[in-house]
């Protein structure tokens, strides 16, 4: 849109990141390591996003050696060296208490001496001759702007691109429906002389009688005691005996993109939290007498709008561990995890880890807009691309790639897409990130 008429402007920076979700957080940091005046905003009260107000753990996905990835984690888990590590065939899971990790991220932030704004929409763009040069903001005293020289989308949703006018696509391209949303809740009160766990569908964890727990849900989902699109319960160990954090709702074909989208998801996915209770009581040993502790505040969305950029990550990138020379995010990894769109379980019938991969810079620069970058899950990619690289663990690969650009776009006064990928990586690799060069 353009210039905004009769609002004030309340601050000028180098850099602003909309969004503090784990993309938002070390796009910020990174930003103001780089020596950048950077402001954080966040629409909610708490920092994390997906990891405390989406109630997301354990943390899923890693990259390469020395990004703010390794950083986070040794964040979330001080204090908690004893506590053993779950490994599986998918590598290590790591643990996430919410409490200690909303003081953690913030104070993280706030050290860094990135200006932080809570409870602050983002509600539309200022845009002038393509290029964008503030964000309206909702404050206690009314509609607002803030202006900086460089800005990272990095609200998952791709908002700000949008509001820009960037080019996006949502969903897969043969009929734009996109992997379903999910609200994640922790459960206490089990019994761990008896109670299995589960990562996923394709884990082969048994019952005390020999019976495969995934072919336990399929079949109680079958006869409706749970509901027909949750088909497998995962059980993620959390810092503490007793406690599991439940991956296992899921809504399929609401549009989060509206209003009317999000409360319905929210309806039905905490109605589904009943129905999961019960059937672990039920028919699980060890969870008996479990109860409900705690649930997301948000939504867990996992696909929207994808962002199109100067470059795109495609299928054959994740399929075949593709390097690039322009890479910023070196050896990505994660499962090709497509939650079935339409139907419970996975879209394909195993969710085949992917070969660690390579981000170019272009992923991160959008098409027709200047004076933006991207970061986290709405970076330019394909539908089964971005199943791999939406977790948190590259997401923040790609937030500190993000911050590490636009710090330096803001201080030699050019726009993203004319400053050259290997100045980025020089930055980057300063700061004992491995690109693999």
């Amino acid at each position: 849109m353009k210039m905004i008429e009769g609002l004030s402007i309340c601050a000028e920076y180098d850099v602003v990141v909309v969004g503090g979700g784990p993309a938002g957080i070390c796009a910020a940091v990174s930003a103001a390591r780089e020596g950048a005046k950077t402001a954080l905003i966040e629409r909610y009260g708490i920092l994390g996003g997906m990891m405390t107000s989406g109630h997301v753990h354990p943390i899923l996905g890693r990259t390469g050696a020395g990004t703010m990835y390794h950083e986070i984690v040794e964040l979330v888990e001080r204090g908690h060296e004893d506590v053993e590590k779950l490994v599986t065939r998918n590598g290590s899971e790591i643990h996430v208490d919410i409490e200690e990790a909303k003081a953690a991220l913030l104070k993280l932030v706030h050290e860094s001496d990135a200006d932080i704004y809570l409870q602050t929409p983002m509600v539309e763009a200022v845009v002038e001759e393509d290029q964008l040069t503030g964000v309206v903001v909702g404050t206690q005293d009314g509609l607002r702007v803030i202006k900086a020289k460089v800005f990272v989308d990095a609200t998952g949703d791709g908002l700000l691109a949008a509001r820009a006018g960037a080019e996006y696509k949502v969903g897969r391209d043969s009929d734009g429906k996109c992997q379903p949303t999910t609200l994640e809740f922790t459960i206490d009160n089990i019994d761990e002389n008896v109670a299995l766990f589960c990562y996923g569908g394709s884990d082969p964890v048994t019952l005390p009688d020999g019976k495969k727990y995934s072919e336990l849900c399929k079949e109680v989902s079958a006869r409706g005691e749970l509901p027909p699109n949750v088909t497998i319960v995962r059980l993620h160990k959390t810092f503490y005996p007793g406690e599991r954090n439940v991956n296992a709702t899921q809504a399929n074909g609401y549009d989060t993109l509206t209003a009317e989208g999000v409360l319905g998801a929210e309806l039905e996915l905490r109605d589904q939290i009943d129905k999961v209770v019960a059937f672990l009581r039920k028919y699980v040993p060890g969870y008996e007498n479990c109860r409900v502790k705690s649930t997301g505040s948000t939504l867990g969305v996992r696909e929207t709008r994808r962002i199109m950029g100067e470059k795109m990550m495609v299928d054959e990138d994740v399929e075949k561990g593709r390097k690039h020379p322009d890479a910023v995010v070196h050896d990505a990894w994660f499962l090709i995890d497509i939650h079935n769109p339409t139907g419970g379980g996975q879209a394909e019938k195993h969710s085949q880890p992917c070969i660690p991969y390579d981000i170019p810079y272009g992923c991160l620069v959008p098409l027709k807009v200047d004076g933006l970058l991207t970061a986290g899950r709405c970076i330019s990619g394909t539908h089964r691309a971005h199943a791999t690289y939406r977790v948190m663990g590259v997401c923040m690969g790609i937030g500190q790639a993000a911050g590490t650009a636009a710090a330096l776009c803001a201080k030699k006064g050019v726009k993203p897409r004319e400053l050259h990928y290997s100045e980025v990586q020089k930055a980057l690799m300063a700061r004992g990130v491995d690109l693999g060069l």
